[in-house]
């Protein structure tokens, strides 16, 4: 357990073994998952499940038509033959889990967070700023500023492992070729022109942050990321072997089973203002389990904070929004499933 002067983390209340999760991890009954999500699933092959697109595929109208129907109707997708190396996702979450598994508290805390500033970089457990009053996810984190060049700071980073700074800033810029790819053909889907979509959102501002969800003792009661959209443009995230994410489909909540080699896309609010709510931001949330730590890694890709977001389409459906001012919005009053972007919508 931390002692007196440390913050208190997630991993290491877990670690005293207590049965009990403390109150400010109890989530509202109305919150908390629901015993078909909590449970494994005894027929998983007639599960829905986002689609698996081969952005191989040579067929390159097939691979728009796949890629528009998954934004129309999950906001997200997995991708496979990306063109990111199996073996670097596979170091990405070695590293990441060292990290969690293999350091001690104090080692830990050198690269603590600002925890009175939403979304600085280093390991915490608090995402929200301090001042709202929701409840707590059962979750430590690393957040890592990777993108534009100019925030990269590898000394921020942790150097435990000597190849940890290396395979994190490989990742980064992977992984922004990628979603480049990805927004020229969501934009083509949608019969736009290539660069439109990326060309609305400006140079990406792009975060790698590693999840660690340590095994909860009353999964039932927590969740180890309460439910909400991400607030940029386009999220790349890889899981562990361990089920835990769920997505928002047609009023229920369904997990995504690990597709190791894939990555999951999921559409982001900027995204859907742009398209004008053709394609839909994806809500999503992490539930626990009681037996094993599970671990993710998200590649954020937001505009930077001065840029002005608005519709490419007409009549607008949403007002236009400075993302300064929606990403403070969102950090101040929770994200609350996709409140904070059903706010801007224009009245009829």
């Amino acid at each position: 357990m931390s002692t007196a002067g440390e913050p208190v983390t997630v991993q290491s209340i877990a670690q005293t073994g207590n049965s009990v999760v403390p109150p400010q991890y109890v989530q509202p009954p109305e919150t908390r998952p629901t015993t078909k999500t909590t449970q494994h699933h005894q027929n998983d092959a007639a599960e829905p499940s986002p689609l698996s697109i081969n952005l191989g595929d040579e067929d390159t109208n097939r691979l728009k038509e796949e890629i528009g129907r998954a934004c129309r109707d999950w906001g997200a997708f997995h991708v496979i033959n990306h063109g990111v190396p199996i073996q670097l996702l596979d170091e990405m979450r070695c590293v990441g889990k060292s990290f969690f598994e293999n350091c001690d508290m104090e080692q830990k805390l050198r690269y603590s967070c600002d925890s009175t500033l939403p979304a600085s970089e280093g390991y915490g457990s608090r995402m929200l700023v301090a001042e709202n009053d929701s409840v707590l996810d059962w979750r430590d984190y690393f957040d890592h500023h990777t993108l534009p060049l100019s925030r990269r700071n590898p000394a921020k980073w942790p150097n435990f492992q000597s190849d940890y700074r290396e395979v994190v800033a490989e990742y980064s810029d992977r992984m922004k070729v990628l979603a480049q790819r990805l927004l020229v053909l969501i934009s083509e889907s949608l019969g736009l022109p290539s660069s439109c979509i990326e060309e609305a959102v400006g140079e990406f501002y792009q975060n790698i942050t590693v999840s660690y969800y340590p095994p909860c003792p009353q999964p039932d009661l927590t969740l180890g990321l309460q439910s909400h959209s991400d607030m940029g443009a386009v999220t790349l995230l890889i899981q562990d072997d361990v089920e835990g994410l769920q997505v928002f489909k047609d009023g229920e909540w369904v997990t995504v089973r690990p597709l190791h080699g894939g990555i999951l896309v999921l559409l982001a609010d900027q995204t859907e203002i742009i398209t004008n709510g053709k394609y839909r931001s994806c809500q999503h949330q992490a539930i626990t389990n009681s037996e094993r730590a599970r671990l993710s890694v998200a590649t954020f890709h937001d505009p930077a904070k001065t840029r002005k977001i608005l519709p490419v389409f007409e009549p607008p459906v949403y007002h236009e929004v400075m993302y300064g001012d929606y990403v403070s919005s969102w950090y101040t009053k929770g994200p609350e499933g996709k409140r904070n972007i059903d706010a801007l919508l224009l009245t009829p």
